[in-house]
């Protein structure tokens, strides 16, 4: 019985374990076949570089992280429904590039939002560093 118990909790731990490693498999796919990935990882680790240099408060550093994970999530969305579409028709169907619009609209929603935050994050500290 209590084997049983031990077995089963094994298990289960290794099969956390599997999940993070298929986690970081997507990431690492996403980062080395796709281009706009790249670009948004390098923006993103800018970002949070930038929010050490410049001093940012930890509420403020924690809304940066919000936000880059936002678009993370956003592209990485978008990635998986454009290759779940390109799976399921691989002719041109105006209702699948519907679906790709949607989802790369979803990615600009997020990005244009990062603009503004970073804005409102950088904006102060950027202008009093170029004026002094």
């Amino acid at each position: 019985m209590e084997s049983e118990k031990l077995l089963r909790d094994t298990l289960k731990v290794r099969s956390l374990l599997y999940s993070f490693r298929y986690a970081f498999q997507g990431a690492l796919y996403l980062f080395i076949y796709h281009r706009n990935m790249r670009i948004i990882y390098i923006s993103g680790i800018a970002a949070l570089t930038a929010g050490v240099i410049l001093g940012l408060s930890g509420f403020r550093m924690a809304i940066l992280l919000v936000t880059i994970s936002l678009v993370y999530t956003a592209e990485m969305f978008n990635t998986g429904i454009e290759v779940a579409m390109d799976i399921i028709s691989t002719q041109y169907h105006s209702k699948v590039k519907i679906i790709k619009d949607i989802a790369a609209a979803a990615v600009l929603v997020a990005s244009v939002n990062a603009v503004f935050v970073g804005y409102i994050l950088f904006g102060k500290k950027i202008y009093n560093l170029l004026v002094k």
